[in-house]
This record gives structure tokens, sequence and C-alpha cells, in this order.
């Protein structure tokens, strides 16, 4: 009997799949649903068929799988924020490093790799750093509240429905930031509504007040709150900024970014500065660093630590290596690797970005980095020295083929890639699989609740 859209099945999950769906095959067909775990006994509704997938809708759970934990967010299942709360975190492990595992062998078509365990995040709550919440003129409902007449739905500070840039929901707390944060997003919110000034629509393009962005340094205990709205109002602000700064001895900065672009992207055009310093300061390792509000840095510091000691390690400098850093961003990789190398460049593409590695540096006092700001296709080649290791750390999109060639043209002897997303990595990998051996792979947790997975792999020239 054939799947049908709109039928009822009850079935047994058997497997997650990349992207944190649960899967199950009924008459060979691939069968992919949301908020389920293997082993779950569960009835779903087919709301989808396609050639050769269906996807689906949890109905009721049945009987739960072993590997089921309480969810402790109210908002879990319903919020974009983190697919896998109700996984138990072992299990959440077991499945990142498979998918890094099943992608290498898949997508680069390299079978058989050394793929270790996963390294745990430090916390598995309130690891966060930066979080970024969205105001909308009307508030998403959660499930119990369909159908309820006084339930106000005309204002909303937080974080989205999956897939969407319209639906916000009202995000009273968020258990990946730490307390701290929710209390200043309530005060902000608390403040916004009372405010005369109308909430920025994110169809209709009108309106002030258009997002949130609170950052932590945990080496501090200190926070940056970022006010992104449509037009400079500072003088509607003052008495926010007052209240914080009064109430809260532990906020560091406070600043407005302010953009008119209907993107829905919290960053400023430009930036006026309110109150304490412009930027956060923060440490990994040893090395302290410099955050302004846009600033790129890894939302997780403690993770980001053991990421960067796997980097360390992988990259096994002896003191007089040449290092090249592609995508080398604010700095932090060629900096935490510097005292135990010769010399190291990083090549980056954002001009600000520079600016921020080289104001690190100096901080750091690290006197053998060079950044060189650039596309990595314009600026690679003016590298004239073969160097004895090269780091290569891109987007989530993974490297520009040609950018691919340049690296195999430059025939470094190693190579440390670090990647965020297991199918660019194998991809770019089994580009590379003829000139280069890739000897072990090490997935680094950075983001726990979620099936998004760090991964670094060690390369050496054949």
């Amino acid at each position: 009997m054939g799947v049908k859209k709109g039928q009822l099945l009850d079935v047994e999950i058997t497997d997650v799949a990349f992207g944190g769906r649960g899967l199950m095959r009924v008459n060979g067909l691939a069968v992919f649903v949301d908020q389920v775990a293997p082993l779950d006994q569960a009835r779903i509704r087919i709301i989808r068929k396609r050639k050769n997938y269906a996807e689906a809708l949890l109905v009721e759970l049945l009987r739960p799988s072993p590997y089921r934990v309480h969810a402790p967010c109210p908002y879990s299942g319903t919020c974009g924020g983190c697919k896998w709360q109700f996984l138990a975190y072992a299990k959440q492990l077991e499945y990142k490093r498979r998918h890094v595992a099943e992608a290498l062998d898949h997508i680069g078509q390299l079978p058989d790799i050394l793929v270790h365990e996963t390294i745990a995040s430090p916390n598995v709550f309130h690891y966060r750093n930066k979080m970024e919440f969205t105001f909308s003129e009307r508030r998403w409902l959660m499930p119990g509240e369909l159908g309820k007449p006084a339930v106000d739905v005309d204002f909303a500070l937080g974080l989205h429905v999956p897939g969407t840039f319209y639906k916000v929901l009202d995000t009273r707390a968020c258990l990946l930031q730490p307390d701290p944060g929710n209390t200043l997003l309530g005060q902000v919110r608390e403040f916004a509504r009372a405010s005369k000034e109308p909430v920025y629509g994110l169809k209709s393009h009108e309106g002030f007040w258009r997002f949130l962005m609170l950052r932590h340094s945990p080496a501090d205990d200190r926070w940056m709150v970022n006010i992104v709205t449509a037009a400079d109002k500072r003088h509607h602000l003052q008495p926010l900024v007052d209240s914080l700064t009064t109430d809260r001895p532990d906020i560091a900065a406070v600043v407005n970014n302010i953009t008119s672009r209907r993107a829905g992207i919290a960053q400023g055009e430009y930036e006026i500065h309110l109150a304490g310093e412009p930027f956060l300061t923060d440490r990994i390792g040893d090395f302290e660093f410099e955050i302004s509000a846009n600033s790129f840095f890894q939302t997780n510091t403690a993770g980001a630590e053991r990421l960067y000691e796997t980097v360390k390690g992988y990259a096994g400098l002896t003191g007089g290596e040449r290092v090249l850093d592609l995508y080398s961003g604010t700095g932090t990789i060629s900096i935490c690797l510097a005292p135990a190398a010769g010399e190291v460049t990083g090549i980056e593409i954002a001009e600000s970005s520079v600016a921020d590695a080289v104001k690190n540096s100096r901080r750091n006092r690290i006197d053998n980095c060079r950044f060189l700001p650039g596309d990595i296709l314009d600026v690679m080649p003016t590298v004239s020295d073969r160097p004895d290791l090269l780091i290569i750390d891109p987007p989530r999109s993974g490297m520009h083929k040609k950018v691919v060639q340049q690296v195999l043209d430059m025939g470094a002897p190693r190579i440390v890639y670090v990647s965020c997303n297991p199918a660019t990595l194998a991809r770019d990998l089994g580009l590379m699989k003829e000139r280069y051996s890739v000897r072990e792979v090490q997935p680094v947790d950075m983001f726990p609740h979620t099936y998004h997975i760090e991964a670094v792999a060690r390369l050496e020239k054949k």
C-alpha cells in the first residue's frame, strides 16, 4: 500500500537524519518527522509526499524512546532555537559524530575515515554568549494559546518559529543564554512595549523597534546590550539606557545600531555608542579578545577553547613554521597559534574583521601575525612563500572551487580544516583527496540541543 498525503500511521522511529529530523521507512519509502527520537513509537500524519520521500507531523507519542528526556524549556518544539532538548545529550553527541562520518562517506566518497567521538560542550545550557531577539507587531501563539480570545497578540520580542521570518514567539526566557540575559530581555521588552514608538512590521517595513542583541563575556561576567532600530531616536532610548546602567552594574556597553534596510539582519548601517564601553572583552585560553557589537566571535566561549585546542593539537607546530590562515576573521585562530609558530598570515575579506584582528594581536602582544584584507582568490597568489601549514576555516558554504584549486596549487605539506557544516566539509575534502590524505576528524560540539556540529580535519599531502 502506498503512502498518501493526510494518512495516519503508527510507526517506530528508527534513526535521525542530518538536519535533526526523525527517520523511518514505510514500504521502503523514507519518511521524515520532527520532534521524535529513535525508538519512539509514534502516530504520525503524512503532510507532504514526494517521489523518493515523505514528510510527516507527530500527532501522538504512543510509547517514548528510552533516549527521551524532559525538555525544560516551555518553547521546545515550537521555537527554532534548539530542536533536540528532548534527546539525551549523550545521544546527541553520538548522532553528530555519525552525521560527520556519513557525510564524508556519501558526499566526499571518503569511507573509513577515522572520526573520533564528539568532544562535548562544557555546558549544555546557558552556553551562548550572543543571542539575537526580534521585535514583531504580531505574536505567534503557542499551541496551548490557540483559540483563547483573551490572549494578547499585538507585541512580541523573541525567537522565530523554524523556517519563517515573520512568526515570532514572545520569548520570556531562553535557556541557552545565562539567566541575567533573560532579566535584560524582560527589561527591554517592558520598556519597548510601554513606549510610544511602534514595533517594526516584518511585512509592512514600518516602525521603530527591530532587534535586541545581547552579548555576554563569561571571562568578565559582563554584558553588551545592542538595540537595533529603524531610525536614530536616541532620546527615546535614553530612559532605557539610564535604567539599565543604574540597575545593572554588570552592563559593560549599550549601543544602538540603526538600519533602514528591509533585510531582516540585526546589523546597523551605523552605530551609536550610548553608555559604557563600545565593546566587550572575553578570553579563549590565555588570550583576550575585544568584541564589538557586530564582530564575529564563537558563540560558545568554553566550547571554542576546546575547538582551538583541537586545532592546535592537529597543527603540531614546533616554533618555526610559516602558517597561512584562510578566512581568518577576527584573528582568533591565528593568535592562538602564533606563540608556537614562526609567522602567521591571515587572509580575510571583511575589512572590519581585519581591523579587529590587528587590534586583538596588539592586545595580546603578538608580533608575528599579519592580516591581509581582500578576497582569497586575489590575495592568496600574492603570498610568495609556501606555508608549512594551511588553516582553512570557511563559512557554512565551504570553499569556492577556485579556492580549492589554489589550495591544491599551493601544496602545503599539512592542512587543518575547521568546518561548521559536515556536508561542505565532505565536499571540499573530496575535491582534495587525490593530493591529500585525511588522517583524522574530530567533531566538537559547540551547539548542544541542535543538530549543528563543528569538525576539525587533519590532512597531509600525499
